[in-house]
């Protein structure tokens, strides 16, 4: 989130797409709730079925799985064309000083809309030229001889952002877009109005609160592009009540993500080296070549990035890295250029007997999965397998599912039991960015233990057999600072337990005297930091991720253990800056000092975020300390931007600058708006599993979780309490679909995609409805994914169906959109 829960009771208008807060984020009507009997706030709910959510919504619209940037496209023609004729309803001074609304871009470049549906420089692939790889040379701005961005603030020149902008969604009109997204076109109307009317105007503000149902599409990223690229428009980043807010799927999601679950990153949101960056100095002269700045008023902040990055590997080598072994660099593994190491990649490569091993932490891909059938198959052909879980999962019982015979698998399987979140202590990061501590309840059961003591156990014997053995690039291993640290934790720089020890480390130490300009003491070695402003590049500080220094400090100690609920904020607007800790440096709202106009001044005086002073800012941490964009010597308030602008031309990612629809990998339909029917720059493992409707299959199938159970159902298929209220696999379908397959409630029906068939119950309901699309009905159906073959109660997998695709930035798999076809009775 850019902003956090409790700010949401500040928004004149919450939209509500890809996601069904009421059921799995109950919390946040607390604060939906609070906006709209307090603040006479408006609820529009988007949605391909009426859900809870839809339910207390002032406006609710439908749309079909797979078409939200279709949506809000065309939310983007609404306000751009009304800007054009009626500028007065819209901050005109945010989107111009604050975002490149007014760069000039190349000459060369082309929109979709100029270019069949495809940007400049696509290169298509030789074995599929439908889906290739785009040369983004001409994804870039004009500058100035200085280097700094050639702007026209009149937005009138033809090669500036707006006019592309324009010509990029002038196809994106009411009925074009109703007839992609099957929306009633009266309904739409009334979206694209009421959401521009709540929120542009200055003084007002909008949030755009999404979930899964965004991001799990082969256009997953360029989702929430185009949600950021109406909120800027809007001018509802950084104000209270605004942002582009994320509701993570689990109470520590944000946490995983900030401290490196994925692949393609580290702590921090630091990049792991690749094979062509064999030094230090190679790494870094790569990325920074990527954040220099010509403008003056840019902060750049990512030019700190050397800091961040040699504090993390003290964090982890400790005395072992210095500046003439590259801080342990060389000793870190490489990945190789261009090679995909996600999920489905990672899965794919087990299949065919290349990745022997597989450590499965508190996950259950057999049943979470995409295309779960196959990563069922795929464990079988592993020689070991450690699953560190609380119960047996389908993961660790794959060898178990009905229909195999365990005599013909030869994986080794370590079940290792863990305890659960209220069995131990440490904390969890929420999705407004709140590292929040959680104490201890009650020991865990039996031989069940904190996945941290597994860890370190499980790594000291690693370390103990290299020492031993020796193995290749051992001393990445052997030089760690893990044994005679985390094995002896207490005392060490203050620590009182091996939780306490990582929490601290996590912050960050002086790791040698840091002295003062007159040489008084600033740190002494082994003292906790207080800011990131502090970290060094040259090995005297450690940190094991750069945006949690100043969580645990040597001032007041463990933050995230604050439990103050009293609002400090001057304006009230419910920052509760003493309840936990938020990164970066407590900031409860991001990019805020774009909340004020260039002289410091809040846009909106009654619920201002920060506010200048003449001498300094009140409110929340400001984003940055500089004084007002007026003032010599500031910076702009996009800090984390090479330019200081926000971007709605957006040249990072690898599918385009600008969000452009296209249909899911598996749709019912062709796409209206161009030629180019999919993203043209995903990758596809499995072409031949792909659906068409000429094979039948031409119902849309989504996936969606119920309150009553939890993820791939491990947790929750093994409380009775739960499977009684929820104890069946079951198929959401309309009335009219049922009427066609002359089913009715609690019957078995056959779902069945091009990579499996299930079997589930019918529910019958008006929640969801026929589109019409294209001129002719398509039917919807949605599944939830808890079941499996394991635990108190049983069930087919929904995503046995669902595809091996996924976006092209994240590899996120595509589960809220593919085809399926419904027959009568069970498998």
């Amino acid at each position: 989130m850019t902003q956090h829960w409790c700010d949401i009771q500040n928004a004149d208008c919450i939209l509500i797409i890809g996601s069904n807060a009421a059921e799995n984020h109950p919390l946040s009507f607390k604060w939906i709730t609070k906006a709209i009997e307090e603040n006479g706030a408006t609820l529009i709910n988007v949605d391909p079925r009426f859900t809870r959510s839809s339910s207390k919504a002032h406006i609710y619209a439908r749309l079909r799985s797979g078409t939200d940037i279709a949506f809000v496209g065309g939310m983007i023609k609404w306000v751009l064309d009304d800007m054009e004729a009626n500028p007065g309803n819209y901050n005109m001074t945010y989107v111009t000083e604050y975002t490149n609304l007014a760069f000039l871009i190349d000459d060369e470049f082309l929109t979709a809309a100029e270019n069949d549906g495809k940007f400049s420089g696509f290169v298509g692939g030789e074995d599929d030229p439908r889906f290739g790889t785009y040369d983004k040379s001409t994804w870039k701005w004009k500058t100035d001889d200085a280097g700094v961005p050639l702007k026209d603030p009149t937005l009138r020149d033809e090669r500036c952002v707006f006019q592309l902008l324009k010509r990029q969604y002038a196809r994106y009109d009411v009925d074009t877009v109703c007839s992609v997204t099957g929306t009633d076109p009266d309904v739409y109307r009334q979206v694209c109005e009421t959401y521009a009317r709540l929120t542009g105007p200055v003084g007002k503000s909008g949030t755009i609160m999404y979930a899964m149902g965004t991001t799990q599409h082969t256009h997953g990223t360029q989702n929430i592009r185009s949600y950021a690229m109406l909120q800027l428009l809007l001018g509802n980043i950084g104000v209270a009540g605004g942002g582009i807010n994320a509701l993570r799927g689990e109470s520590n999601v944000q946490g995983s993500t900030d401290h490196c679950l994925l692949w393609h990153i580290l702590p921090g949101y630091l990049t792991p080296p690749t094979a062509a960056q064999p030094t230090l100095r190679d790494h870094l002269d790569a990325k920074l070549a990527g954040f220099a700045t010509s403008d003056p008023r840019s902060a750049s902040w990512w030019l700190n990035y050397p800091k961040y990055y040699v504090s993390l590997l003290k964090s982890w080598y400790g005395d072992n890295a210095t500046a003439e072994n590259d801080f342990g660099y060389g000793w870190l593994p490489k990945l190789n250029p261009g090679t995909n190491y996600s999920h489905i990649a990672l899965f794919e490569e087990m299949a065919k007997g290349k990745i022997e091993g597989l450590f499965c932490w508190g996950q259950n891909p057999a049943v979470g999965g995409p295309n779960s059938f196959a990563e069922r198959q795929a464990l079988q052909k592993l020689k070991w397998l450690v699953s560190v879980d609380l119960w047996e999962t389908e993961t660790c019982a794959f060898w178990q599912e009905p229909g195999l015979n365990p005599a013909d698998i030869d994986t080794e399987i370590f079940v290792l039991p863990a305890a659960c979140s209220y069995e131990k202590e440490g904390t969890i990061s929420n999705s407004g960015r709140w590292s929040q501590w959680r104490w201890k309840a009650v020991d865990p059961p039996g031989d069940a233990r904190p996945d941290l003591e597994i860890i370190v156990e499980l790594m000291l014997k690693v370390i103990e057999l290299y020492e031993a053995e020796g193995g290749s690039n051992a001393e990445a291993i052997t030089k760690l600072r893990w044994k005679g640290w985390y094995d002896a934790p207490q005392g060490k720089n203050g620590a009182s337990s091996l939780v306490d020890l990582v929490s601290r480390e996590i912050n960050g130490f002086a790791e040698a005297d840091l002295l003062n300009e007159d040489g008084s003491v600033f740190y002494r070695k082994g003292e906790l930091l207080e800011s990131f402003a502090h970290l060094k590049d040259d090995g005297r500080t450690s940190s094991s991720n750069w945006l949690y220094t100043q969580s645990y400090n040597r001032k007041d100690g463990n933050r995230q253990q604050w439990r103050d609920n009293t609002d400090y904020h001057p304006a009230g607007i419910g920052t509760y800056a003493k309840w936990s800790w938020c990164w970066p440096v407590n900031r409860r709202i991001i990019y805020n000092r774009a909340s004020v106009d260039p002289d410091g001044n809040p846009w909106d005086p009654d619920d201002f975020v920060i506010r200048w002073n003449g001498s300094g800012w009140d409110g929340d941490v400001p984003d940055g300390g500089w004084p007002p964009l007026n003032v010599e010597g500031t910076r702009l308030p996009f800090i984390m931007k090479p330019s200081g602008y926000a971007h709605i031309f957006g040249p990072g990612l690898v599918d385009g600058p600008f969000p452009e629809h296209y249909e899911p990998l598996e749709s019912p339909v062709r796409n209206p708006l161009s030629s180019t029917q999919n993203n043209p720059a995903i990758t596809v493992w499995r072409p031949d599993e792909v659906g068409t409707v000429e094979e039948g299959y031409d119902v849309v199938c989504t996936t969606y979780r119920v309150t009553e159970h939890w993820q791939a159902g491990q947790m929750t298929r093994n409380l009775p309490w739960l499977v009684e209220l929820m104890p069946q696999m079951f198929v959401e379908m309309s009335e009219e679909f049922a009427a066609e397959l002359e089913v009715g409630n609690a019957e078995l029906v056959t779902v069945e995609s091009k990579r499996g068939k299930i079997q589930a119950v019918a529910i019958v309901t008006k929640r969801f409805k026929p589109f019409e699309v294209g001129g002719r009905t398509v039917h919807q159906i949605g599944m939830p994914w808890h079941w499996g073959f394991t635990g108190l109660c049983q069930g087919d997998t929904a995503n046995d169906l669902s595809p091996y695709v996924g976006d092209p930035n994240t590899m996120i798999p595509e589960y809220k959109a593919f085809l399926v076809k419904v027959t009568k009775g069970g498998v």
